[in-house]
Protein backbone atom coordinates (compact mmCIF):
# COMPACT_ATOMS: atom_id res chain seq x y z
CA UNK A 1 0.00 0.00 0.00
CA UNK A 2 3.29 2.37 0.83
CA UNK A 3 4.23 2.25 -2.10
CA UNK A 4 1.44 2.00 -4.16
CA UNK A 5 0.84 5.48 -2.90
CA UNK A 6 4.22 7.22 -3.39
CA UNK A 7 3.29 5.99 -6.98
CA UNK A 8 0.23 8.27 -6.67
CA UNK A 9 2.31 10.86 -5.50
CA UNK A 10 4.47 10.53 -8.20
CA UNK A 11 1.79 10.50 -11.39
CA UNK A 12 0.21 13.57 -9.35
CA UNK A 13 4.19 15.23 -9.55
CA UNK A 14 4.10 14.46 -13.25
CA UNK A 15 1.85 16.61 -15.00
CA UNK A 16 3.85 19.91 -12.84
CA UNK A 17 7.39 18.91 -13.96
CA UNK A 18 6.30 19.68 -17.81
CA UNK A 19 4.80 23.26 -16.85
CA UNK A 20 5.80 26.23 -17.79
CA UNK A 21 6.99 29.00 -16.03
CA UNK A 22 7.49 32.46 -17.29
CA UNK A 23 10.14 35.51 -16.55
CA UNK A 24 8.69 38.43 -17.33
CA UNK A 25 11.27 41.33 -16.82
CA UNK A 26 13.24 44.76 -18.36
CA UNK A 27 16.60 44.56 -19.21
CA UNK A 28 18.42 48.46 -18.56
CA UNK A 29 22.00 49.78 -19.03
CA UNK A 30 22.70 49.90 -15.34
CA UNK A 31 24.30 53.37 -15.67
CA UNK A 32 22.06 55.32 -18.22
CA UNK A 33 18.93 53.22 -17.51
CA UNK A 34 18.00 53.04 -20.79
CA UNK A 35 15.98 49.81 -22.55
CA UNK A 36 18.40 47.13 -24.10
CA UNK A 37 16.89 46.51 -26.90
CA UNK A 38 16.99 42.87 -28.71
CA UNK A 39 19.17 41.65 -25.93
CA UNK A 40 19.69 37.86 -26.46
CA UNK A 41 17.53 36.05 -23.27
CA UNK A 42 18.60 32.62 -22.61
CA UNK A 43 19.33 29.32 -20.63
CA UNK A 44 22.98 28.60 -20.16
CA UNK A 45 24.02 25.43 -21.91
CA UNK A 46 20.52 25.34 -23.55
CA UNK A 47 19.10 26.43 -27.14
CA UNK A 48 16.49 28.12 -25.79
CA UNK A 49 15.78 31.92 -25.76
CA UNK A 50 14.05 34.62 -26.67
CA UNK A 51 14.72 38.52 -27.28
CA UNK A 52 13.80 42.04 -25.65
CA UNK A 53 11.73 44.39 -27.42
CA UNK A 54 12.09 47.90 -28.35
CA UNK A 55 11.92 49.02 -24.50
CA UNK A 56 14.47 46.01 -23.41
CA UNK A 57 10.79 43.82 -22.22
CA UNK A 58 10.66 40.17 -22.23
CA UNK A 59 8.36 37.15 -21.13
CA UNK A 60 10.46 34.07 -21.32
CA UNK A 61 8.50 30.86 -21.25
CA UNK A 62 10.70 27.65 -20.20
CA UNK A 63 10.07 24.38 -18.97
CA UNK A 64 9.90 24.28 -14.90
CA UNK A 65 12.42 21.71 -14.83
CA UNK A 66 15.24 24.42 -16.17
CA UNK A 67 14.35 26.45 -12.82
CA UNK A 68 17.71 25.52 -11.06
CA UNK A 69 19.70 26.52 -14.66
CA UNK A 70 21.38 29.80 -14.97
CA UNK A 71 19.59 32.35 -16.71
CA UNK A 72 21.62 34.64 -18.90
CA UNK A 73 21.34 38.20 -20.62
CA UNK A 74 23.61 39.28 -23.41
CA UNK A 75 24.25 41.75 -25.90
CA UNK A 76 27.15 43.19 -27.67
CA UNK A 77 29.22 46.08 -25.55
CA UNK A 78 27.97 44.45 -21.85
CA UNK A 79 28.98 41.83 -19.63
CA UNK A 80 27.03 38.91 -19.96
CA UNK A 81 24.07 38.85 -17.08
CA UNK A 82 23.89 35.77 -15.28
CA UNK A 83 21.75 34.43 -12.26
CA UNK A 84 19.43 31.47 -11.14
CA UNK A 85 15.94 30.85 -12.54
CA UNK A 86 14.67 30.31 -9.41
CA UNK A 87 16.12 34.07 -7.90
CA UNK A 88 14.31 35.72 -9.77
CA UNK A 89 10.97 34.34 -10.36
CA UNK A 90 9.34 35.80 -7.65
CA UNK A 91 10.90 39.48 -8.23
CA UNK A 92 8.12 41.51 -9.50
CA UNK A 93 8.66 44.16 -11.39
CA UNK A 94 12.00 42.18 -12.25
CA UNK A 95 14.26 44.68 -13.32
CA UNK A 96 17.89 44.17 -14.83
CA UNK A 97 21.01 46.00 -14.80
CA UNK A 98 23.56 44.81 -17.33
CA UNK A 99 26.92 46.24 -17.13
CA UNK A 100 28.74 48.03 -19.95
CA UNK A 101 31.84 45.77 -20.87
CA UNK A 102 35.16 47.30 -19.18
CA UNK A 103 36.90 46.37 -22.45
CA UNK A 104 34.78 48.07 -25.04
CA UNK A 105 37.76 50.45 -25.70
CA UNK A 106 37.34 54.44 -26.35
CA UNK A 107 40.18 54.18 -29.06
CA UNK A 108 41.04 51.66 -31.42
CA UNK A 109 44.30 49.40 -29.98
CA UNK A 110 45.64 46.91 -33.13
CA UNK A 111 48.35 44.45 -31.42
CA UNK A 112 47.44 42.84 -34.83
CA UNK A 113 48.38 43.97 -38.30
CA UNK A 114 44.89 43.03 -39.36
CA UNK A 115 42.88 45.68 -41.32
CA UNK A 116 39.14 45.79 -41.67
CA UNK A 117 38.98 44.14 -44.85
CA UNK A 118 41.26 41.53 -43.75
CA UNK A 119 39.15 40.67 -40.66
CA UNK A 120 36.29 40.05 -43.20
CA UNK A 121 37.82 38.02 -45.30
CA UNK A 122 39.22 35.23 -42.54
CA UNK A 123 35.19 35.66 -41.41
CA UNK A 124 34.03 34.68 -44.93
CA UNK A 125 36.78 32.01 -44.84
CA UNK A 126 35.85 30.06 -41.98
CA UNK A 127 31.98 30.30 -42.45
CA UNK A 128 31.98 26.26 -42.80
CA UNK A 129 33.85 26.07 -39.68
CA UNK A 130 31.63 28.22 -37.57
CA UNK A 131 28.29 27.47 -38.63
CA UNK A 132 26.39 24.20 -38.96
CA UNK A 133 27.47 21.62 -41.12
CA UNK A 134 24.92 19.04 -40.16
CA UNK A 135 21.28 18.94 -40.45
CA UNK A 136 19.24 21.12 -37.99
CA UNK A 137 15.99 22.35 -37.14
CA UNK A 138 14.93 26.07 -35.67
CA UNK A 139 11.59 26.71 -34.11
CA UNK A 140 10.60 30.26 -34.78
CA UNK A 141 8.65 33.58 -34.36
CA UNK A 142 7.74 35.62 -37.46
CA UNK A 143 5.96 38.54 -37.40
CA UNK A 144 5.05 41.42 -40.08
CA UNK A 145 3.11 44.92 -40.15
CA UNK A 146 2.43 47.00 -43.13
CA UNK A 147 1.74 50.54 -42.87
CA UNK A 148 0.12 52.94 -45.57
CA UNK A 149 0.92 56.65 -45.08
CA UNK A 150 1.45 56.27 -41.20
CA UNK A 151 -1.42 54.07 -41.04
CA UNK A 152 -0.80 50.23 -39.59
CA UNK A 153 -3.56 48.22 -42.12
CA UNK A 154 -2.38 44.58 -41.48
CA UNK A 155 -0.57 42.50 -38.92
CA UNK A 156 0.78 38.52 -39.30
CA UNK A 157 2.46 36.39 -36.87
CA UNK A 158 3.41 33.00 -37.41
CA UNK A 159 4.77 30.21 -35.43
CA UNK A 160 7.48 28.18 -37.67
CA UNK A 161 10.00 25.37 -37.95
CA UNK A 162 12.58 25.78 -40.14
CA UNK A 163 15.20 23.07 -41.13
CA UNK A 164 18.52 23.20 -43.23
CA UNK A 165 21.27 21.00 -44.56
CA UNK A 166 24.20 23.07 -43.63
CA UNK A 167 25.61 26.44 -44.27
CA UNK A 168 27.57 25.57 -47.28
CA UNK A 169 27.83 28.23 -49.74
CA UNK A 170 24.69 27.63 -52.34
CA UNK A 171 25.17 27.92 -56.12
CA UNK A 172 22.21 29.91 -56.73
CA UNK A 173 22.34 32.79 -53.55
CA UNK A 174 18.72 34.29 -54.07
CA UNK A 175 16.81 31.07 -54.15
CA UNK A 176 15.99 29.77 -50.53
CA UNK A 177 17.51 26.57 -49.40
CA UNK A 178 15.89 25.84 -45.98
CA UNK A 179 11.90 24.16 -45.82
CA UNK A 180 9.81 26.42 -43.63
CA UNK A 181 6.53 24.41 -41.14
CA UNK A 182 3.76 26.55 -40.10
CA UNK A 183 2.79 25.32 -37.03
CA UNK A 184 0.29 28.84 -35.97
CA UNK A 185 -0.82 31.53 -37.54
CA UNK A 186 -2.38 34.42 -36.35
CA UNK A 187 -3.71 37.21 -39.01
CA UNK A 188 -5.86 40.54 -38.54
CA UNK A 189 -8.63 40.97 -40.77
CA UNK A 190 -6.52 43.90 -42.19
CA UNK A 191 -5.46 41.67 -45.02
CA UNK A 192 -8.35 42.12 -46.58
CA UNK A 193 -7.14 46.30 -46.85
CA UNK A 194 -7.35 47.08 -50.78
CA UNK A 195 -3.69 48.18 -49.83
CA UNK A 196 -2.19 45.18 -49.34
CA UNK A 197 -2.28 44.44 -53.03
CA UNK A 198 0.36 47.39 -52.99
CA UNK A 199 2.57 44.56 -51.59
CA UNK A 200 4.78 42.05 -52.35
CA UNK A 201 2.18 38.99 -52.72
CA UNK A 202 4.67 36.12 -52.22
CA UNK A 203 5.69 34.41 -49.40
CA UNK A 204 7.28 37.23 -47.37
CA UNK A 205 8.93 34.86 -44.68
CA UNK A 206 10.97 33.14 -47.37
CA UNK A 207 12.11 36.31 -48.45
CA UNK A 208 13.15 37.78 -45.10
CA UNK A 209 15.19 34.34 -44.75
CA UNK A 210 17.03 35.16 -48.08
CA UNK A 211 18.24 38.29 -46.07
CA UNK A 212 20.69 36.21 -44.36
CA UNK A 213 23.73 37.28 -45.87
CA UNK A 214 25.69 34.94 -43.99
CA UNK A 215 23.84 31.65 -45.55
CA UNK A 216 23.78 33.27 -48.62
CA UNK A 217 27.29 34.92 -49.08
CA UNK A 218 25.68 37.87 -50.14
CA UNK A 219 29.05 40.14 -49.79
CA UNK A 220 31.01 41.64 -52.77
CA UNK A 221 34.04 39.53 -53.79
CA UNK A 222 35.89 42.12 -55.36
CA UNK A 223 39.24 43.45 -53.54
CA UNK A 224 38.00 47.08 -53.53
CA UNK A 225 35.12 46.23 -51.44
CA UNK A 226 37.59 44.76 -48.80
CA UNK A 227 39.63 47.52 -49.15
CA UNK A 228 37.31 50.17 -48.39
CA UNK A 229 35.97 48.45 -45.02
CA UNK A 230 37.34 50.28 -41.91
CA UNK A 231 38.11 48.70 -38.65
CA UNK A 232 36.38 50.27 -35.84
CA UNK A 233 36.59 50.30 -32.18
CA UNK A 234 36.45 46.82 -30.72
CA UNK A 235 33.65 45.74 -28.53
CA UNK A 236 32.90 42.64 -26.30
CA UNK A 237 30.14 39.80 -26.75
CA UNK A 238 29.91 36.72 -24.32
CA UNK A 239 32.94 36.86 -22.47
CA UNK A 240 34.97 37.63 -25.90
CA UNK A 241 36.23 40.49 -27.42
CA UNK A 242 34.84 41.30 -30.84
CA UNK A 243 36.56 42.94 -34.24
CA UNK A 244 34.09 45.48 -35.38
CA UNK A 245 34.55 46.61 -38.95
CA UNK A 246 32.53 49.00 -41.37
CA UNK A 247 31.55 50.01 -44.93
CA UNK A 248 30.33 53.24 -45.53
CA UNK A 249 29.89 53.93 -49.41
CA UNK A 250 26.90 53.68 -51.88
CA UNK A 251 25.35 51.46 -48.84
CA UNK A 252 26.28 51.36 -44.78
CA UNK A 253 27.45 47.73 -43.60
CA UNK A 254 28.86 46.86 -39.95
CA UNK A 255 29.95 43.81 -39.05
CA UNK A 256 30.70 42.32 -35.46
CA UNK A 257 33.42 39.13 -35.29
CA UNK A 258 34.37 37.67 -32.68
CA UNK A 259 38.29 37.30 -32.06
CA UNK A 260 39.59 33.98 -32.08
CA UNK A 261 36.79 31.83 -34.43
CA UNK A 262 36.57 34.55 -36.64
CA UNK A 263 32.50 33.83 -36.47
CA UNK A 264 30.20 36.68 -37.72
CA UNK A 265 28.15 37.51 -34.83
CA UNK A 266 26.03 40.21 -35.98
CA UNK A 267 25.69 42.43 -38.75
CA UNK A 268 23.74 46.01 -39.18
CA UNK A 269 22.58 46.91 -43.65
CA UNK A 270 20.79 49.94 -44.47
CA UNK A 271 20.85 51.34 -48.06
CA UNK A 272 18.85 54.50 -49.59
CA UNK A 273 17.94 54.34 -53.23
CA UNK A 274 15.31 55.49 -55.71
CA UNK A 275 15.45 51.89 -57.68
CA UNK A 276 11.99 51.74 -59.78
CA UNK A 277 10.43 48.36 -58.82
CA UNK A 278 6.64 48.09 -60.60
CA UNK A 279 3.81 49.54 -62.30
CA UNK A 280 0.20 48.74 -61.04
CA UNK A 281 -3.32 50.39 -61.59
CA UNK A 282 -1.78 53.73 -63.09
CA UNK A 283 0.99 53.93 -60.32
CA UNK A 284 5.01 53.32 -60.10
CA UNK A 285 7.13 52.59 -57.00
CA UNK A 286 10.36 53.18 -56.00
CA UNK A 287 12.42 51.88 -53.04
CA UNK A 288 13.35 54.39 -50.85
CA UNK A 289 15.15 52.41 -47.52
CA UNK A 290 16.06 49.27 -46.87
CA UNK A 291 17.47 48.66 -43.07
CA UNK A 292 18.62 44.92 -41.57
CA UNK A 293 19.78 43.28 -39.15
CA UNK A 294 20.74 39.86 -38.40
CA UNK A 295 21.99 38.23 -35.08
CA UNK A 296 23.54 34.85 -34.39
CA UNK A 297 24.00 32.91 -30.64
CA UNK A 298 26.49 29.96 -29.64
CA UNK A 299 25.41 26.65 -28.85
CA UNK A 300 27.36 23.71 -28.87
CA UNK A 301 30.45 25.07 -30.67
CA UNK A 302 28.43 26.19 -33.82
CA UNK A 303 26.68 29.82 -34.18
CA UNK A 304 23.27 29.36 -35.75
CA UNK A 305 20.73 32.62 -36.19
CA UNK A 306 19.24 34.70 -33.23
CA UNK A 307 16.83 36.80 -35.34
CA UNK A 308 16.70 38.86 -38.35
CA UNK A 309 14.80 42.32 -38.67
CA UNK A 310 14.06 43.79 -42.13
CA UNK A 311 12.05 47.03 -42.55
CA UNK A 312 11.68 48.23 -46.28
CA UNK A 313 10.22 51.61 -47.56
CA UNK A 314 8.71 52.01 -50.77
CA UNK A 315 6.64 55.08 -52.31
CA UNK A 316 4.39 55.00 -55.14
CA UNK A 317 3.54 57.47 -57.75
CA UNK A 318 1.39 58.85 -60.29
CA UNK A 319 2.70 57.49 -63.51
CA UNK A 320 1.91 60.73 -65.71
CA UNK A 321 2.31 63.36 -62.89
CA UNK A 322 5.09 62.02 -61.22
CA UNK A 323 3.06 63.37 -57.93
CA UNK A 324 3.73 60.84 -54.74
CA UNK A 325 0.44 59.48 -53.94
CA UNK A 326 1.36 57.05 -50.73
CA UNK A 327 4.15 55.53 -48.19
CA UNK A 328 4.46 52.04 -47.41
CA UNK A 329 6.10 50.56 -45.32
CA UNK A 330 7.10 46.90 -43.97
CA UNK A 331 8.43 45.54 -41.15
CA UNK A 332 9.05 41.66 -40.71
CA UNK A 333 11.10 40.23 -38.30
CA UNK A 334 11.53 36.36 -36.97
CA UNK A 335 13.00 35.56 -33.92
CA UNK A 336 14.53 31.85 -33.29
CA UNK A 337 13.53 31.06 -29.97
CA UNK A 338 14.86 26.80 -29.90
CA UNK A 339 17.72 25.21 -32.29
CA UNK A 340 17.47 21.51 -32.57
CA UNK A 341 21.33 20.62 -33.85
CA UNK A 342 22.03 17.20 -35.96
CA UNK A 343 18.72 16.36 -36.42
CA UNK A 344 17.01 13.20 -38.15
CA UNK A 345 13.99 14.97 -38.44
CA UNK A 346 13.27 16.70 -41.71
CA UNK A 347 10.20 19.13 -42.88
CA UNK A 348 8.61 16.82 -45.94
CA UNK A 349 6.69 18.18 -48.49
CA UNK A 350 3.24 17.90 -47.21
CA UNK A 351 4.35 20.22 -44.09
CA UNK A 352 6.31 22.42 -46.48
CA UNK A 353 4.62 26.00 -46.36
CA UNK A 354 3.23 26.95 -49.93
CA UNK A 355 5.23 29.34 -52.48
CA UNK A 356 2.12 32.50 -51.80
CA UNK A 357 1.40 34.64 -49.05
CA UNK A 358 1.60 33.07 -45.20
CA UNK A 359 -2.12 35.71 -44.46
CA UNK A 360 -3.95 32.68 -46.62
CA UNK A 361 -2.49 29.85 -45.10
CA UNK A 362 -3.96 30.70 -41.49
CA UNK A 363 -5.48 27.83 -38.99
CA UNK A 364 -7.84 28.03 -36.66
CA UNK A 365 -6.66 30.21 -33.56
CA UNK A 366 -5.01 28.17 -30.45
CA UNK A 367 -4.92 30.96 -27.77
CA UNK A 368 -2.96 27.91 -25.36
CA UNK A 369 -0.62 27.66 -27.44
CA UNK A 370 0.64 31.58 -28.18
CA UNK A 371 -0.08 31.94 -24.28
CA UNK A 372 3.20 29.45 -23.75
CA UNK A 373 5.40 30.22 -26.86
CA UNK A 374 8.37 32.53 -27.17
CA UNK A 375 7.56 35.70 -29.23
CA UNK A 376 8.71 39.22 -28.95
CA UNK A 377 6.99 40.71 -26.45
CA UNK A 378 4.21 43.62 -27.61
CA UNK A 379 5.67 47.26 -26.71
CA UNK A 380 3.08 49.99 -27.14
CA UNK A 381 4.13 50.23 -30.86
CA UNK A 382 2.70 46.75 -31.33
CA UNK A 383 -0.69 47.45 -28.51
CA UNK A 384 -1.21 50.88 -30.76
CA UNK A 385 -0.90 48.39 -33.97
CA UNK A 386 -3.12 45.42 -32.45
CA UNK A 387 -6.02 48.26 -31.16
CA UNK A 388 -6.17 49.98 -34.70
CA UNK A 389 -6.53 46.63 -36.38
CA UNK A 390 -9.19 45.37 -33.80
CA UNK A 391 -11.59 48.70 -34.42
CA UNK A 392 -12.63 45.52 -36.73
CA UNK A 393 -13.15 43.31 -33.97
CA UNK A 394 -11.33 41.46 -31.39
CA UNK A 395 -8.73 39.35 -32.96
CA UNK A 396 -9.64 36.55 -30.93
CA UNK A 397 -13.08 36.64 -33.07
CA UNK A 398 -11.42 37.59 -36.17
CA UNK A 399 -9.80 34.32 -36.20
CA UNK A 400 -12.80 32.61 -35.37
CA UNK A 401 -14.62 33.90 -39.01
CA UNK A 402 -11.95 33.34 -40.87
Amino acid sequence: MRNLFLLFLLLLALPGLAQKITISGKAIDKETKEPLVFATIGIKGKSIGTITNLQGDFDFHISRELQNDMFVINMLGYKTYEAPVWTLLEIKPLVIEVEKSSIVLDEVLISDSLNGGEILQIALSRIEQNYPMTPYLMDGFYRDIKKVGGTYISLLEAAVKIYDEDYREPRNKFKLHERVALLEVRRSIGYSSKFTTYFDQDNLLEDLLLHNSIRYRHFPIEQVFFNSLKREKDSYYNGHEVFVVSYKDEYFLTAFIEKGTYAILHAEYENDTDEELMKKRGLESKFVNLKRVIDFKPYEGKYYLNYITVESKVNWYDIQTKELKFETELSQSLLINEVFPDTNKRIGSTEKMKNYGLQYQDLPYNKEFWDNYNVIKESPVDRKVIEDLEKHGALDKQFKEN
